[in-house]
């Protein structure tokens, strides 16, 4: 990594007002420079010099939270110095920085109304101050086309950006995609019955993973799980026992139950169960471990883990997480009764 690759880095990482205020001290340590020289042909260093550079630089710090405005204020400023007198090639500088803004933090249509408004007004006040150039016909086209370049600039950063987004995005769902087909193949394997399946996600709440529950899996875990959690999590599956802790199966599977009505064939479905199965099977589904389904209905954890493991068998489901889909999918519980 180069030296400006390092400053970039650590640039990217200040927080949004301190980058802000880094912006507005570069742009016035050059414009003010600019501003200070004293030619004797032209009017500047004065108080009217002075108050539109303070303002410029002022208009600045907010440019992420009113761009459109920035742009304006900045753009006066810049044809104030030129219409005075004051002509300097770093006092469009701030503007400049307020055009980009616009762009890269908008939309095409934005920065396509900002670029022509822009390149008309900075033609207007070529034609003005030009009148005593030499070949005044070519200075308006120059004077229109300067605002255009960091337009133009902002416009690619952002188009980049949204298209390396677009491409996470759907990087990361064809992965989701590749891990709930081979959870589905996997279960559907007689051959593969002793193989658990454990989903790692990004997300606590994603529909990839809900569906792959459905089709098998064990359960799932976040991508920034710690090293020890996981090995723990793993050695819990090997062994046969709900990776899910109770409360989080409860969470997620009744938000999936949101997004998906219950089966029309839930009844036939539950037809194979006896009435204590289906007690046991809903309070499964409320989250509720063997010894608090014991205490609930009056029996041995032991006969409620018996219990339970009947349920499992008749309903062709792997494991406690899938039994917890299956009682929401089917409408033998729903979403806020437990």
């Amino acid at each position: 990594m180069t030296t400006f690759d390092r400053l970039a880095a650590r640039a990217r990482a200040l927080p949004p007002l301190a980058a802000d205020l880094l912006v507005v001290a570069v742009v016035g340590l050059l414009t003010g420079s600019d501003l200070a020289v004293n030619d004797p042909g032209y009017r500047q260093a004065d108080a009217l010099s002075w108050a539109l550079f303070a303002v410029s630089l002022a208009a600045l710090v907010v440019r992420r939270r009113r761009p459109v405005p920035v742009a304006c204020v900045t753009g006066a400023a810049c044809a104030g110095w030129a219409l005075y007198g004051h002509i300097g090639e770093l006092l469009n500088l701030p503007v400049i920085v307020a055009l980009y803004t616009v762009a890269v933090l908008g939309d095409r249509r934005r920065t396509l109304w900002t670029g022509v408004t822009a390149a008309v007004v900075s033609g207007v006040v070529a034609l003005i101050v030009g009148r005593d150039v030499v070949n005044p016909q070519g200075l308006p086209v120059l004077e229109m086309i300067w605002p255009l370049v960091p337009l133009l600039l902002g416009e690619a950063v952002r188009t980049r950006r949204e298209l390396l987004a677009e491409y996470a995005a759907r990087a990361e769902r064809a992965e989701a995609e590749r891990e709930r087909e081979a959870a589905r193949r996997i279960a559907g394997d007689r051959s593969l019955d002793g193989v658990r399946v454990v989903m790692l996600t990004t997300y606590q709440v994603d529909a990839y993973v809900f569906e792959a529950l459905r089709h098998g899996a064990a359960g799932f875990l976040l991508k920034d799980i710690e090293p020890d959690d996981l090995r723990a999590a793993i050695r819990t599956v090997a062994e046969g026992r709900g990776l899910l802790d109770p409360a989080v199966t409860r969470r997620v599977i009744e938000e999936f139950a949101r997004l998906k009505a219950p089966e029309a064939a839930g009844a036939e479905r539950l037809a194979v169960l006896t009435g204590r199965e289906r007690e046991v099977m809903a309070l499964v589904a409320a989250g509720l471990s063997n010894e608090e389904i014991g205490r609930a209905l009056i029996m041995s954890p032991l006969t409620a883990k018996t219990h339970v493991s009947q349920t499992m068998t008749k309903l062709g489901a792997r494991d406690r997480a899938q039994l917890v889909v299956l009682a929401y999918e089917t409408g033998l519980v729903r979403p806020g009764e437990h």
